[in-house]
């Protein structure tokens, strides 16, 4: 047989496996065996112990046939370090909770006793993170709507920049929740004044950086567009909008982060289902598993939506790309 005839796996010379995610194996197999071979009273110790003993094969496994990977593939040696620094904060954490006690119950709780949240109270939790995504959608939606067109009113118009900006000024810089005694006057039911409130979080950001994005527009653009017989409406649409795009895109990053601390607060105050009514009611019941637990999600949920308007910023600036640093 030819050497052009053997698949390519076999003509690859023999290589090393990666030593930082070798590493990284050790230090989870270690976690492992603390955990499984370390008495405790806690529950599900024997749950945990193989799945941290997997992730330990499976990163084994990534080290032997990780060289002969595709270049695209092989970039997660990056993540090494990251898996030895978790595996090691997972071990003390391990230690000092369910190995020693050293931090008390029931303030602070093993990792297993978190995992058992996830086990025995995944319905509620699932219900409450649907009621969450619901609602910050339908105020992360309106507010960041109503906040560039308002900004882009406010960049275009002199007059309505003339009348808003004064108001802009007074609102602005008020914290969203210091208009819960407002909302929930105003509104019939405490879902529509947390919306209200949502949307007021994020779409005050969107308007100021889109006014500051279409502020900052050079009139050259616009003079060229005119001599080339441009409309008013074109220099909106194809001028005005696309230039100020990587501000838009700030104010809703900013409005991202203020809409879930909104959140969590107008959660706590009279609504059914949500995480923050969860967190309230874990902390009153004193089950801080739970709450932790809830934390958590948030945490994921928040770092999820915000990967995902990176997507959409990249795809939508693909034109600025190598110019935009964030």
């Amino acid at each position: 047989m030819s050497d052009s005839a053997l698949p390519r796996y076999a003509l690859a010379a023999p290589q090393r496996p990666w030593p930082g995610v070798l590493l990284a194996a050790a230090a989870w197999a270690a976690a492992g065996a603390a955990i499984r071979f370390w008495p405790d009273e806690a529950e599900y110790t024997r749950t945990l112990a193989p799945i941290v003993f997997g992730i330990a094969v499976a990163l084994s496994l990534l080290a032997a046939i990780g060289p002969y990977l595709p270049e695209r593939a092989a970039k997660v040696r990056f993540a090494a370090p990251w898996a030895v620094a978790l595996a090691i904060a997972l071990t003390l954490w391990e230690i000092v909770t369910a190995k020693t006690g050293y931090l008390p119950r029931p303030f602070f709780v093993p990792p297993q006793e978190l995992m058992g949240v996830f086990i025995d109270d995944w319905a509620k939790l699932l219900e409450c993170v649907a009621h969450s995504v619901i609602l910050l959608a339908s105020g992360y939606a309106l507010g960041s709507s109503l906040g560039f067109l308002t900004g882009l009113a406010l960049g275009w118009s002199k007059a309505v920049g003339y009348w808003g900006h004064p108001i802009l000024r007074l609102i602005g810089p008020l914290p969203a929740t210091a208009w819960l005694p407002i909302a929930f006057f105003m509104f019939p039911s405490s879902w529509s004044a947390a919306v209200f409130l949502i949307a007021l979080a994020s779409g005050l950001p969107v308007a100021i950086l889109t006014w500051s994005g279409v502020s900052a527009v050079g009139g050259a653009y616009y003079d060229i567009a005119r001599t080339l017989g441009g409309s008013p409406r074109f220099l909106v649409l194809k001028v005005t909008i696309p230039a100020a795009m990587p501000s838009v895109f700030v104010g809703l990053f900013m409005g991202l982060s203020a809409s879930f601390a909104v959140l969590v607060v107008a959660e706590m105050m009279g609504v059914k289902a949500g995480l923050g009514w969860y967190l309230q009611w874990a902390q009153g019941w004193a089950a801080y598993g739970n709450m932790y637990a809830a934390l958590g999600v948030m945490a994921v949920m928040c770092s999820t939506l915000v990967t995902l308007l990176f997507q959409v910023r990249g795809r939508l600036l693909a034109w600025q790309k190598g110019l935009l640093r964030w």
